[in-house]
């Protein structure tokens, strides 16, 4: 898992808290995370919003494309990371700036691309997130292997 991806049990720890009062603060929109499945991830930048941090300065203008390709990625893992995708978008603070997503399954190649295009910090909080999820396992592709590339 990214260290800019926490657990709510390392929220807890972090702040000194109960894990249910961190779980309290998510589900009153205090705090936000992205949910995976049964388990929640707060950003680094979520948890900083909390403890009135001050948000790293972004770069006004600036843009970032990405793209992620995985292979050896069948039709059900493709949506579930397609639902990741859009959960970790639907999670983005700044909708004067949205970030621009989209997928692409190749069957015949058990390949899936996905484009991103946005502002630099929501960008590489999604990036981050796709990183946690496919390094982390969680079963998300299957039994199958996979690469990125």
């Amino acid at each position: 898992m990214s260290k800019d991806m926490y657990s709510v049990e390392q929220v807890a720890d972090l702040l000194g808290l109960h894990v249910r009062t961190v779980r309290g603060y998510i589900r009153s929109g205090r705090l936000r995370a992205t949910r995976i499945g049964k388990q929640y991830r707060i950003a680094r930048a979520d948890l900083d919003a909390l403890t009135g941090r001050p948000a790293p300065p972004s770069v006004p203008g600036a843009e970032v494309s990405s793209v992620v390709r995985l292979d050896g990625v069948d039709r059900a893992a493709v949506d579930r990371l397609a639902t990741l995708v859009l959960a970790g978008v639907n999670t983005h603070h700044d909708p004067d700036r949205p970030l621009r997503v989209q997928t692409v399954h190749d069957e015949e190649r058990h390949r899936m691309t996905i484009m991103i295009l946005g502002d630099l910090t929501a960008t590489a909080d999604l990036l981050r997130l796709l990183d946690g999820v496919l390094d982390g396992g969680n079963g998300l592709l299957g039994g199958g292997e996979h690469s990125r590339g």
